[in-house]
């Protein structure tokens, strides 16, 4: 069944009320459709609610402080981490009021082992993406926090079917080697392939281990598809836009589908027409019009999962979010009426 599904940023509200509206708001999508709802990140809340910071809070055997540049490894835990760590805990006992009974699908966000080791720091040094040793010990890390995380979820929620949602934006980055060192005079030295499919596949295992499904959303690139594919991610997350035509990867996706990779489809906000409200079609058909021209099945919509882009929904306010939803859950119905046409 197509499927609306929430990465979780909601703006200007406290967790519980923020989970209560999410929740409303996903029961409302049209007959046919699937919702998955998640643990809601409100990231307003300033450092340890940001994307960073909350993935800090997950680490195990690591610790985190804000430095001078921003987040940081430390040499023993500290306020901030605490700071941090609360914030995730007030979210999780919100969201277990607020999914009291609840069964199906719950989506757990965090970010990649890969984009966090570009946005981390060495206690005393650059990047944590520039120390082979350092990147492989927070991808161990985070693959032990993240599985304890879906046992407590589990543990709280017992219905839920928990899918976690590594969000790794700069993948393709990492890849290419063009991220540049602090002082922007050099880069840090790309990461060979092996090496980046590894990473994923550490954090990947764990979290099956844990008895949860894997996405990986690794932006708009093409050469992403791969590493994510091979890591054994059970869904591939990519950005799309209306009217824009990738032959690369829509390529890439095919190749995916055939093995069995799902597709988690983030869509910006529909545009506005003052005549005739928000275009869904266009949504819709960011999907479904590259899907039929790469030769992919239309019943394999079906099987598509839309998304939020967290950003936007994260720097919009809450009018704005529900909007969002609303509109990508009459997209959704749009495509399941394609895949069964």
């Amino acid at each position: 069944m197509t499927t609306v599904a929430a990465r979780g940023p909601r703006p200007g509200l406290e967790p519980l009320e923020a989970h209560l509206v999410l929740w409303g708001d996903l029961a409302e999508v049209p007959t046919g459709v699937d919702a998955a709802p998640a643990l809601v990140q409100l990231p307003t809340r300033g450092p340890g609610a940001d994307a960073v910071g909350r993935t800090g809070a997950l680490l195990e055997d690591l610790s985190v402080e804000i430095g001078p540049h921003g987040w940081k490894l430390a040499d023993r835990p500290g306020g901030d981490e605490r700071h941090a760590r609360a914030l995730l805990r007030d979210d999780v006992e919100a969201l277990s009021i607020a999914a009291s009974g609840y069964a199906g699908s719950l989506v757990l966000s965090a970010r990649g082992p890969w984009t966090q080791s570009a946005e981390l720091y060495l206690a005393r040094g650059d990047r944590v993406l520039g120390d082979r040793g350092a990147r492989a010990d927070l991808a161990g890390s985070l693959a032990v926090g993240l599985g304890d995380h879906v046992a407590d979820v589990r543990r709280l929620v017992p219905g839920a079917d928990v899918v976690v949602h590594l969000d790794e934006p700069l993948l393709a980055q990492v890849g290419a080697g063009v991220l540049p060192t602090f002082s922007g005079y050099s880069r840090i030295r790309a990461v060979p392939g092996p090496e980046v499919v590894e990473g994923l596949r550490t954090v990947v295992d764990a979290v099956h281990a844990a008895g949860a499904r894997v996405v990986v959303h690794g932006g708009a690139s093409w050469s992403v598809v791969g590493p994510i594919v091979l890591a054994g991610a059970d869904a591939l997350g990519l950005d799309l836009v209306p009217g824009r035509w990738d032959e690369r990867l829509w390529e890439q996706v095919a190749t995916a589908a055939e093995r069995g990779v799902a597709l988690w489809a983030a869509l910006p906000p529909a545009q506005v027409s003052q005549c005739s409200g928000p275009d869904v079609v266009a949504l819709a058909d960011a999907v479904a019009v590259p899907w039929r021209r790469v030769g992919l099945p239309v019943v394999g919509l079906d099987g598509v999962t839309l998304v939020e882009s967290g950003d936007v929904v994260a720097r919009g306010s809450l009018d704005q979010a529900r909007a969002v939803t609303g509109n990508l859950g009459r997209a959704a119905a749009v495509l399941a009426e394609r895949a069964s046409a």
